[in-house]
Order: structure tokens, then sequence, then C-alpha cells
């Protein structure tokens, strides 16, 4: 038997809608306004949804609670298997000596840093998202910015609002690829759709990044480089997924913005160069050796990328995922939950099926890379297991909050709530273009994932513009370029942020990192809405066409 979703259960979906945000604004409350541990915000946000999933929507109880497992257990494998590998590479670094290296390295650049900003929270944050994903960017490149002397709180701000312009690419091109198959739409039109709003808004994030960490005044002093960074980025972005697709959009995009601003900075520098206080500069300086310990600490960097790049690859992605990640079908719950028009054009039930991603291939690749440097860097086995059991103890407490946390958002997704909210948005009519980016938005500060909100809201999305007469293309697009603006909100990446940046006696908590950038998200998200205004109703000529 299927229990059919019921997106109205209170008679129309406004008032349902009323009800439907209350799991959403308790989290994001219990976070911000009463700094209530993160943990304990995210159980108190998933006993509102299973009641309201219960009580307001009739859904079965053994349904709900399935729906909750369903959720922690993907919060545990592969997301916090990804994290815990890539807080792994960078203890190993640090516990080696050679981050120290490493750190005299990037501020070679420039010791400028708000350059060093732009280099690693945004540049090469992209590369791992492009490559890895899943959280995988923000803890990578927050414990490196933690290490070169950013406060805690400026590294997980920066790194958050960085980790915008590549999401809806997200790891390979699968945000996109996911959304075709969703909706049925070519992904090649999809892909170039994307590239002409992304690539506009990845000549913005650079500024917008500077200016959040110092200011209108300080983004000035550095604007050439800021210009370089966004259009050599913007610009790779938009010819590689109009002609080529959406597979390499982020790895390219970020690779040639990296080499750009580094070439710049060989002809140019600042007039006025922003270093360090006393207080927040590397208390471990580089120890002095011969140059071939140089490379060294790179090592655990390009293991990393060569290990990510090749498990993204299809054909090895699916031999490891075939060998130590099987399918497994979730009891109760797979076919179980029947999605209804007009979410969906006939009733479908909705598959859920849990590939059992403990040795799956991103979080193994991440494993392999910091074994593998570990070993060339001079420890045993044993030393490797050390640095391993402290790391996991330093995140136990952080995966169990992510896991609470795609608990609750498997609750809202199977239950339907999340789904009347997007019903509440799509009734807008003549505005729909500008809500169809916060439906995005919306899944992804949800879910955690721009996969997942594509999944959950393109068919929405098609649907809704083939009532109004817009091109599916145009709002199915949207959905994925919207919800990047939400990466930064999602409870999923601030936890990850507030763990990379933790360990210190000013780190923040999650509530605190999440105020930082509730404002950026929101702002960024309606200038999306303005764009795909425009581009409805005035800039036609932007839609791809066959």
């Amino acid at each position: 038997m299927t229990w059919p979703q019921n997106y109205a259960p209170l008679g129309s979906v406004g008032l349902s809608a009323l009800i439907a945000v209350l799991p959403v604004v308790t989290l994001l409350g219990l976070l911000a306004v009463w700094r209530i541990r993160a943990q304990f915000a995210a159980l108190a946000g998933l006993c509102v949804a299973g009641m309201i999933a219960i009580v307001i929507y009739h859904m079965p109880v053994q349904l709900t609670l399935a729906a909750a497992l369903f959720g922690g257990v993907f919060g545990l494998f592969p997301i916090g298997w990804i994290i815990l590998n890539a807080i792994f590479i960078y203890n190993l670094s640090v516990e080696t000596g050679q981050f120290a290296v490493l750190q005299k390295q990037l501020s070679g650049v420039s010791r400028d840093r708000r350059i060093q900003a732009l280099l690693i929270a945004f540049s090469f944050g992209a590369f791992i998202e492009g490559a890895a994903g899943f959280g995988a960017p923000v803890a990578i490149t927050g414990a490196l910015m933690i290490g070169l002397g950013f406060r805690p709180l400026e590294a997980a701000k920066l790194v958050l609002i960085g980790n915008t312009a590549p999401v809806a690419f997200g790891s390979l091109g699968i945000p996109i690829i996911t959304l075709a198959k969703v909706t049925g739409l070519d992904v090649q039109m999809l892909s170039a759709m994307v590239g002409r709003q992304l690539g506009l808004f990845a000549v913005i994030i650079p500024f917008w990044l500077v200016a959040a960490q110092a200011g209108w005044r300080g983004m000035l002093g550095v604007w050439p480089a800021c210009l370089v960074t966004g259009v050599t980025f913007g610009l790779t972005q938009f010819l590689v997924s109009n002609f080529h697709g959406p597979w390499l959009v982020g790895i390219a995009s970020a690779s040639v913005s990296m080499i750009s601003l580094a070439g710049f900075m060989k002809i140019w520098q600042p007039a006025e160069e922003q270093k360090y206080s006393a207080a927040t500069a590397p208390a471990e300086q580089p120890p002095a050796g011969p140059q071939a310990a140089a490379w060294k600490a790179w090592l655990p960097w390009i293991f990393l990328t060569v290990c990510v790049f090749l498990s993204g690859l299809p054909a090895v992605k699916t031999f490891l995922n075939n060998l130590f990640a099987p399918n497994l079908h979730v009891p109760l719950l797979d076919n179980a939950v029947q999605r209804v028009p007009p979410v969906v054009a006939h009733a479908t039930a909705e598959p859920a099926i849990f590939a059992f991603n403990f040795l799956s291939a991103s979080g193994t690749a991440l494993l392999v890379a910091g074994i593998l440097a570990g070993l060339c860097l001079g420890l045993g086995p044993k030393q490797l297991m050390q640095i391993y059991g402290r790391t996991l103890w330093r995140v136990r407490v952080s995966l169990l909050t992510i896991s609470l946390m795609l608990a609750l958002g498997y609750t809202t997704r199977y239950s339907g709530t999340d789904t009347t909210l997007g019903l509440a948005l799509a009734a807008t009519g003549f505005l729909f273009p500008f809500f169809s980016p916060l439906i995005g938005w919306m899944g992804v500060a949800l879910t955690g994932s721009d996969t997942a909100s594509n999944v959950l809201f393109g068919n929405l999305q098609q649907v809704t513009a083939q009532q109004l007469h817009l091109s599916p293309i145009l709002t199915a697009a949207s959905n994925s370029a919207g919800g990047v603006m939400g990466k930064m909100i999602d409870a999923q990446s601030i936890v990850v942020a507030s763990v990379a940046t933790g360990g210190r006696p000013d780190s923040p908590d999650a509530g605190t990192v999440l105020r930082s950038v509730f404002r950026h998200s929101l702002a960024l998200v309606l200038l999306m809405g303005v764009l795909v205004m425009l581009q409805a109703y005035v800039f036609r000529w932007m839609i791809p066409t066959q």
C-alpha cells in the first residue's frame, strides 16, 4: 500500500504553508535567536516536523519514523564520511608540519588577506566543490584559512559566501544531470541556462566576498583582483556550460580563476596591504629547510585533487560504488510514499533506495588521499590511525548534528510539507519567475543539497511554467541557480563551517555562523529573482532554444 501526499491538509495551500514552515522556523529560531546548541535545535526541529507530518498531514507513524531514520543515516553516509576524511587530511597536514610550509607559500602569492580570501574561499573552494561537493570545500577551505591566520568567524563566513557560484554544477555536474533526469528536459539546454544565470553572479561574488570581509572601502582597494577572479571564473563557467556541458564546469572555472589571479599578482599588488594583526597572525612559523621540502607541503592536496577527480569519473565511480556501496531498499519507506499532481503529471511512488555509502567514491577518495600523503610524509600505520582517531573524536558531535539535520530534511520531504511551501510560492502567477529561484533556495536550505532540491522541486518548476506559458528551461534552471544561494545557510554547511573553524576560544557556534551569513544569502537570492524575472519577460533571447 502507498500513502499519497496531501499538499493542502488544512483545505488551502496558503494556510497549510503556515504550518509547514514551523520546523524551519523552530530550527532557525533556536539557532539564531535563542542560541541553542545545533544538535538540540536540530532535534527540536525534527520533533516538530514529525508531529506535523503525523497529526496534520496524516502520514503513517511508521513512514514518518522510516523517513527520519533514512535521513539520519544519509547524514552519516556519505556526508559525514566525506567531512570526516576532509578534516583528517587537514589534521594530517598540520601534525606533520607541512601546513606551516603551505602557509608561507600561499602567503607568497600575496600577503594581503583579501587576496588570500579570493584565492582560497572562492577559487580553491570552487575547485573542491567541482570535484567532491557534499561539504568538503567548506571543511577544507575553512581549515586552511584558520591556519593562515583568519579569525574563526571570518573564515566561516567567507567560505560559505564563496561556496555559491560553483554549487549548481556541483561534483562533476551531478545537480544539472539529476535535474534533467527528473524533468525530462535537455541536459545541455539546462546547463547553458544555468551558465547564463550564474555566469553573471560569478563576476559579482568576489566583490561581494571581499566587501563582506573588509567593507566596501576595503573592497575598492583590491577591485582589480576581484574583477580578474570573477571575470575569468564567470567567462569560463559560461563557455564550458554552454559549449561542453555541466560535467567539468566547476573544475575548469576554478582552475582558470586560480591561475589568472596568481598570474595577476605577479604584475599588480594593492597599494595598501591588509595584513594580519598580532592577535590573528599564524602562530606557527614555517621552518627553514631545503627547497625540496616545499613540494611536500602540497602532497596532501595533490593527492586529494587527483583521487577526488579520478573518483568522479563515471567508470571509476561506478566501479567503487558497485564494489563498496550496494544499493539497499529502505524497509517500509521504499515506494510507500506517492507524489501527486500538480508536482508530477501522474501519481508516482517515491523510491527510497539507499546506497550504503560507507565506502562511497568521494569519501573513499579523500581517505585514500590522506593515507597516501601520510605514507609519503613518513608516517606509519599506527601514527595515521592515531591522527584519524583524534579527528573522529573532534567531529563526533558535529556528525550527530548533521545526522539530525538530514533526518529533519527527509521528514519534510517525504511528508510533503516542503512541497506545500513550494506550491505556495508557485501560486504567485505573473511574479512566479521572481519566486522561482526562492523555491530552489528554500529546497537547498532544507535539504543541504542542490541535487536534492532539484529532485524535490524540478517537476514543480516545469509544471508551473507550462501552466503560466513560461519557459520550463528557465524556471527549472533557476531552481538550481537560486538554490546555490541557500547553500550558505543550510544546516549541514553551517555545522561543517563551525567544525572546520572550531577548536579555539573565539570559534563560533552554529547560530553565530548562521546570523553572519543569512542576510547575504537572502540578498543574493533576491537579486537572482530579479534576473530571472528579466529573463522571463525582457531578455528572452538569453533563454536557449533548440
